[in-house]
């Protein structure tokens, strides 16, 4: 490990730690369509009407145009289910069919919201099962360090399946099923088993079900727990966390910077939707993936490896306040040198080592060169190889395996076994390269390390004196400008009126705060 000024890496967190400070007022302050939805979800609504719409938008849509969301989807269902006796789902069916209007159950004060316990309960209790038979699965056995994760997405549940299975026989012990093209700006969230899609897959909660039975069962033969990712980020964060903390996802990409700078989203609306996501995935024991990687493919990894290191920091700190473990924080990052760089090895290398030393506990997802591959796959060989040295020579845990053709189309099963022998001959070939290997104090790797992390501390005060709101708006990510009042979803941003509660939330979080907070 890298041996850096501890006060320097303290005046980042504390930095840090103001920033998301700050934006926590914003998230406190308000709810979102996507958080009601999932509200709902959580109380056991599930299902579509007979257009195909979603119960959960059914019912908000309703609350929208009749009522006033601002005083949130438990204010009305409570006193509905109480007074009714029906389910929360029954009622939603019931609002579909135009048969209830949710809204007269309006009341000028606070509800009582424990008369939902009884629907909340069992699906918190689904949650608690799920996690503890991935950890029941997991417990005394050694993973793969790194683990190595390779992706499906052919836009066919059944053939991402067959694919994952094939990918599981030859070593992988992470599959990450890709999303369709798009279904980050949707609004909603499909239902059903899908077959069509582009460039991935619709993240449904039947498509999550039926890849986590498929892997189980693989994951039986090959005699390991294998993991399963999909996407958490985009206008649903915190329904497919919820969806993916019934269906017992182990990993999801969660990072709402990721939505804001390459998907436009609106700011304030998915760092909202992020907190609800993150305490989702914490109460799951679900390990998030944040996005820093992509920062590098629209800005130079060498100029610009500073703005990595400071989203870090910052990332870290918003899944702290969702109570989330250090464990399950798999900070993002990515081999993206320019390859004609001399030293370009070092210097990735550098980096890689400055967040392994930075950030100890974290699993870290490291990222394969993708701004730089080609059609030159012997090329492309090297570059991976040079990644996959750099992965476990400075102890990555999350090992994203690059692909040999993915620069020109959706790698072929060829492609991703070949990626998988590279892999596992320089995992052997490495393995003790931590132990054997001791750093020149005053050489180039250690220097480039000291260099990025002052850089980043100066960019953390920046920010933590604008606001992060600002340094959004001023390009500090990725050289991409976002402003607070640009992005899709900003029309489904509420604030809280004074009635507003979220006891799915709220009991979430007393669990954390017991777990993690003593």
């Amino acid at each position: 490990m890298l041996k850096l000024d501890s006060k320097i890496v303290e005046s980042c967190r504390e930095a840090a730690r103001v920033i998301a400070e700050d934006v926590q007022k914003t998230i406190d302050a308000h709810t979102t369509d996507t958080i009601e939805r999932t509200i709902l979800r959580l109380l056991g609504v599930d299902g579509a009407d007979a257009f195909d719409v979603p119960l959960v938008n059914v019912v908000i849509d309703h609350i929208k145009e009749k009522g006033d969301l601002s005083k949130g989807v438990v204010h009305y269902l409570a006193n509905a289910v109480a007074e009714t006796g029906a389910t929360p789902k029954a009622l939603a069916l019931a609002i579909a069919e135009g048969d209830v209007d949710l809204t007269r159950y309006d009341a000028p004060e606070k509800v009582d919201a424990s008369l939902l316990d009884d629907a909340m309960a069992p699906m918190l209790q689904t949650i608690k099962k799920q996690r503890l038979k991935r950890l029941s699965a997991l417990k005394d056995k050694t993973a793969s360090a790194p683990e190595k994760y390779v992706i499906v997405a052919t836009g066919n549940i059944h053939e991402d399946i067959e694919q994952a299975i094939s990918a599981v026989a030859l070593g992988a012990d992470i599959i990450a099923v890709i999303r369709t093209t798009g279904q980050s700006l949707l609004d909603y969230v499909p239902e059903g088993l899908t077959r069509e899609g582009f460039g991935g897959t619709y993240a449904t909660q039947d498509n999550i079900r039926l890849m986590r039975q498929a892997l189980d069962d693989a994951g039986k033969e090959a005699g390991r727990y294998v993991k399963l990712v999909n996407y958490a980020s985009g206008l649903c964060m915190p329904e497919i966390a919820a969806i993916g903390a019934l269906e017992r996802l182990d990993m999801m990409l969660n990072d709402s910077l990721y939505g804001i700078i390459f998907r436009d989203i609106n700011m304030k609306r998915t760092f909202i939707d992020q907190y609800f996501s993150r305490v989702i995935s914490a109460y799951a024991d679900i390990t998030i993936n944040t996005g820093e990687d992509n920062y590098l493919t629209t800005a130079d990894a060498f100029d610009e490896a500073h703005t990595v290191t400071a989203s870090q920091f910052i990332n870290e700190q918003f899944a702290a306040k969702a109570h989330m473990d250090r464990r399950l924080m798999g900070l993002g990052h990515a081999y993206e040198i320019d390859p004609e760089k001399e030293n370009s090895f070092l210097y990735e290398y550098a980096q890689a080592l400055l967040a392994r030393t930075v950030f100890p506990d974290a699993p870290l997802k490291y990222m394969p060169p993708t701004k730089y591959m080609s059609g030159d796959i012997f090329k492309g060989v090297a570059q991976n190889t040079l990644f996959n040295i750099a992965t476990v020579a400075t102890g990555q845990k999350i090992h994203l395996l690059g692909m040999l053709t993915e620069a020109i189309h959706t790698p072929f099963m060829s492609d991703r076994a070949i990626a998988l022998e590279n892999a596992d001959y320089v995992e052997r070939a490495f393995r003790g390269f931590q132990d054997a290997f001791i750093l020149n104090p005053d050489g180039l790797i250690v220097e480039r390390a000291k260099e990025v992390l002052a850089e980043a501390e100066s960019l953390l005060h920046t920010i933590k004196a604008e606001g992060m709101f600002a340094a959004i708006a001023k390009g500090r990510f990725a050289n991409v400008s976002r402003t607070l009042a640009q992005g899709k979803g900003l029309s489904g941003v509420t604030p809280k009126h004074a009635v507003y509660q979220n006891p799915v939330m709220d009991a979430m979080l007393t669990t954390l705060k017991e777990e993690n907070d003593g």
